[in-house]
């Protein structure tokens, strides 16, 4: 498989790439990268790289995007789960360097660092004007208790400053273990004296640092953005700046980047600035470059999605118990779709047993990914699936059932009525264990012919005939009927492996038997 490496990556990471096996990896750069699109299953990227539509029609066998990074702003993530990628990153690599470069803007704003060190170099000696502050005692505001967040908080402990925060995801016993009091917004913005964010950006985030939010801030309040520039109204903190309200600003990060030349922003004498290199230091890039390599590695060798951004992220642990399950849940979605009537409105997944007690989400979208590829030019998988079933009005239900044996039941409702079909794990290989109520036993891979009849005798020796006729071998055949009510008729079902497809023609001959009700032909990977 091919993985390309668009942006400056690690050696240790690009070394791991490697070795992985079945790796054939490509070192490239954001200018030519594209010309290597074609056949690549895995794409690594950093920040300079836009995975747009474009360039995910330039690679059809994408498999999987690697952020070596935090923020996944430069892939477009709709149109990546629109083609079924599944997108990584790497959150918490560079948590320690954010948070370091965001504490040393903290103590350059407070004494003054870089504008001392200029007017010292130009041969001044200014101590009257370089009066400082120190941070012990100040109240530090932080918005956003993640990762960085979290290493923020650490460091600024260690100076003694009153810790508040605003992040609705962080209980507050999770916050008092960190030393820190929860607020609302406007509480945290009325009494810091330093404010430093460290979310991303969504509807209710962009552009929260606004004109209306700097006016309910203390007067001298110092700012500190290491996380994204679309957070701040650029222009409303400018005039905050020149009125005073704000004392003193500190930016890694804006909301174009890099900025115009001329923006006024940045002739500001109370504004410190740099490169978007918070997350930049050896160590760092040492860390995520490795983490997502192996994560890839993982994914691509093993199936198991770390840190995944567009679908339910699994551990390797929970992998290795819903893996098989997630086999068993795409044929029997194909199964499914084989035999069934018409066209399927609602698709219904029951979990059985220990089944019901894992993270059914991606078994779902197992299911889902089965029904669909039986008519979809577009591929579906665990990544799209789900999305793509919205799209076409699929209703998708689902029930879990923890008493029993583990199984996995799915039903498909269409125009002509409702096909069940289950399955299970037997010796380590996907098993199909009942259709339409009717229990049997068979292999839910290979050349399959399914037949629905009435159980009168002949019927068997019948099939058999046929098929010898046309020189197909039958590996297994499996048969099961039902337990009718009295005076009902009898109904069987039975499947017949084949060593090779069954021809339509085969399909006609079957039926010519007056007693055969339906015969269809199901396809599986072996």
């Amino acid at each position: 498989m091919k993985v390309l490496v668009a942006e400056p990556l690690a050696q240790g990471a690009i070394d791991l790439l490697r070795k992985a096996p079945g790796c054939d990896v490509v070192v490239s750069n954001p200018k030519d990268y594209q010309q290597h699109l074609a056949d690549c299953e895995a794409l690594v990227v950093r920040s300079a790289v836009k995975v747009n539509k474009e360039v995910l029609a330039m690679a059809p066998k994408l498999r999987v995007i690697g952020r070596a990074g935090v923020g996944v702003d430069n892939v477009d993530m709709d149109a990546a789960t629109a083609a079924g990628v599944l997108v990584m990153n790497t959150p918490g690599g560079n948590a320690v360097s954010v948070a370091e470069h965001t504490m040393a803007f903290m103590l350059s704003l407070a004494r003054a660092v870089p504008q001392a060190s200029a007017s010292t170099k130009s041969g001044k000696w200014e101590k009257k004007r370089f009066l400082g502050n120190e941070l012990r005692g100040k109240t530090l505001g932080v918005v956003g208790l993640g990762a960085i967040g979290r290493e923020l908080v650490q460091r600024a402990r260690a100076f003694e400053m009153r810790i508040v925060g605003r992040d609705p995801y962080v209980s507050p016993r999770v916050a008092a273990d960190l030393g820190v009091e929860l607020v609302d917004l406007p509480t945290l913005y009325a009494g810091s004296d330093y404010i430093s964010l460290h979310v991303g950006v969504t509807p209710e985030t962009r552009g929260m640092l606004n004109a209306a939010a700097f006016e309910a801030m203390k007067t001298g309040v110092r700012i500190v953005n290491c996380a994204r520039g679309e957070l701040i109204d650029q222009a409303a903190l400018l005039a905050a700046l020149e009125s005073g309200k704000v004392a003193g600003a500190a930016l890694d990060v804006f909301e174009k980047e890099p900025p115009a030349e001329g923006d006024p922003l940045l002739s500001s004498a109370n504004l410190l600035a740099t490169p978007h290199i918070g997350g930049s230091t050896e160590e760092a890039q040492e860390i995520v470059g490795v983490r997502i390599a192996e994560q890839m590695i993982e994914y691509l060798t093993a199936g198991v999605a770390i840190n995944a951004v567009n679908m339910p992220a699994v551990s390797p642990e929970q992998y290795k118990l819903i893996g098989p399950w997630l086999d068993v849940a795409e044929r029997l979605g194909t199964f499914g779709s084989y035999v069934a009537e018409g066209n399927p409105f609602r698709l219904a997944i029951s979990y059985l047993g220990r089944v019901a007690e894992m993270n059914t989400q991606l078994i779902r979208n197992a299911a889902i990914a089965g029904v669909l590829n039986r008519s979809l030019q577009q591929r579906a998988n665990v990544v799209n699936s789900w999305s793509i079933a919205k799209e076409r009005g699929l209703g998708v239900g689902e029930a879990h059932e923890r008493s029993g044996s583990s199984a996995v039941r799915v039903e498909l409702e269409t125009a002509n009525g409702l096909t069940a079909v289950e399955g299970s794990m037997v010796l380590g290989k996907p098993r199909l264990m009942l259709v339409d109520g009717i229990p049997l036993e068979a292999a839910l891979g290979g050349h399959l012919t399914v037949m629905k009849n009435a159980d009168v005798p002949g019927v068997i020796g019948h099939v058999g005939t046929v098929f010898g006729k046309h020189s197909l071998n039958i590996a297994n055949f499996s048969l099961g009927r039902n337990d009718p009510a009295p005076g009902s008729a009898v109904v069987a079902i039975s499947v017949v492996e084949t060593d090779d497809p069954v021809p339509a023609a085969v399909l006609a001959e079957l039926l010519a038997h007056q007693a055969i009700l339906s015969a269809r032909t199901v396809e599986l990977p072996a």
